[in-house]
């Protein structure tokens, strides 16, 4: 039988040590201790972090993968999903980040490594490049995604991933804010939704 992998996609200007990713982790380290669970601290250029997450994937080519991704890594997600055709969740995710983003084009720094960057122009234009068309009512593939949004999300607007998704598996919770409040009681409907054995 395949293993299982999962590749957790954090958020711009995140890392593998937000709440949400730790949470995910010890969640699936105590419940599903065989699945194998991957959080990279993602790069900063959208053209690289592409780049590596697909040489994640493809090192275990034969494996069962399934992807998580919270606002930008929901974005990557997306575009994951669509290219190697396995399942999903998306947690408040970005639905045009080359729109939001263009307003921290400069220096940026990561407040969990301390790692100084620029986010500029061409980003915006290689992420715009990546977008993807919304899954269709007809199309099989609608049934990769499990979407969860909260409308208070205060970064994004939650409308937009709403309608984008809107024939896929979706949460809208009401009130909350971009980190989802109460994440972590949405994990055991995640393992449904992946079929973690």
């Amino acid at each position: 039988m395949a293993q299982q992998h999962i590749l957790y996609i954090h958020g711009f200007n995140s890392s593998p040590l937000s709440n949400k990713a730790e949470q995910t982790k010890a969640y699936f380290a105590k419940y599903y201790p065989k699945v194998i669970f991957h959080c990279p601290q993602v790069a900063t250029t959208p053209i690289e972090a592409i780049k590596q997450l697909e040489a994640i994937i493809e090192q275990s080519p034969n494996e069962s993968w399934s992807l998580m991704g919270s606002s930008l890594g929901g974005y990557f997600s997306n575009y994951l999903c669509e290219k190697y055709n396995i399942p999903a969740v998306l947690i408040n995710p970005a639905v045009k980040p080359y729109q939001l983003l263009s307003d921290y084009i400069g220096e940026q720094i990561n407040p969990y490594t301390e790692d100084v960057y620029f986010v500029t122009e061409q980003h915006m234009h290689q992420l715009e490049a990546i977008e993807q068309n919304a899954p269709s009512k007809e199309s099989e593939r609608k049934n990769n995604y499990l979407v969860m949004v909260q409308t208070g999300d205060e970064v994004l607007d939650y409308q937009q991933a709403a309608t984008k998704y809107q024939h896929c598996q979706l949460i809208v919770e009401q009130g909350g804010d971009h980190s989802f409040i109460n994440y972590e009681q949405q994990l055991p409907a995640i393992a449904e939704f992946l079929q973690l054995k």
